[in-house]
């Protein structure tokens, strides 16, 4: 055992930034002695002293201002799969894949989201297109894309269409994903509550629960970032909105 004074001196010393076998030639202890000291304390490793920077958060101002975009994959199958079953050997192997593209507005995260059978290029065409046309007839002019670095959003034909459409395509720092966080976070709350929620009995009919689902989500599910009000208050605040259609 080691007394209360040798053991908040050697933690003092550790915030202090000393190596361990300074800490214990100073104290008067072994370094095993010491070593055990700042690892029950969390400070085994010197960059635990550094606290991490505080997260940068933004919002836009209005509606359409920046919409974040992102794409799911997601297995299809003809049999509750083994997330309810928990046995993996349910469902075909042969059924493949299909691609969830979402989009979520960064004001008020009214959010669209469409399944297609990939993520090539002529499928993120689309799915620009439909988007910006969904949430037109919301009253929500969209300014702006933002997207991660995928083949599909960095190809001349996506930069075409965007330019053609008159709107701004913005792309995330390579490695960092957090600055697409909206619609990261929103893709976690559609798995949750959608995808992996119920026992479906087949991906078309998973399919079907998502147009239901984001009705949900976008009119009535109350969002802690918007104080526990829908997305659809922010453009009714915005005065985006004439009317829940």
């Amino acid at each position: 055992m080691i007394d209360a004074e040798k053991r908040e001196r050697i933690l003092e010393l550790r915030r202090g930034w000393l190596t361990l076998r300074q800490i214990a030639n100073s104290v008067g202890v072994g370094v095993s002695t010491a070593a055990r000291v700042c690892r029950s304390a969390g400070l085994s490793r010197l960059k635990a002293l550094d606290a991490p920077p505080p997260p940068i958060r933004y919002e836009r101002e209005r509606p359409g201002e920046l919409l974040h975009i992102d794409v799911k994959r997601l297995g299809r199958f003809d049999r509750v799969g083994h997330r309810i079953t928990r046995q993996r050997s349910y469902g075909s192997p042969r059924q493949g894949f299909e691609f969830v593209h979402v989009a979520t507005d960064d004001a008020s995260r009214f959010s669209y989201v469409e399944i297609l059978p990939d993520e090539r290029t002529d499928s993120a065409l689309t799915f620009l297109s439909n988007a910006v046309a969904w949430f037109k007839t919301h009253g929500v002019i969209v300014e702006r894309v933002l997207s991660d670095n995928g083949s599909a959003y960095v190809s001349h034909a996506f930069a075409q269409r965007c330019r053609s459409m008159k709107i701004r395509h913005l792309r995330i720092r390579p490695r960092r994903p957090q600055t697409n966080g909206k619609v990261e976070r929103f893709i976690q709350t559609l798995l949750r509550e959608w995808a992996y929620r119920f026992a479906y009995n087949s991906s078309e009919e998973r399919k079907r629960w998502l147009t239901p689902y984001l009705h949900f989500y976008n009119f009535h599910r109350a969002h802690s970032a918007l104080s526990y009000n829908a997305p659809i208050s922010r453009l009714v605040r915005n005065n985006v909105l004439r009317r829940n259609s």
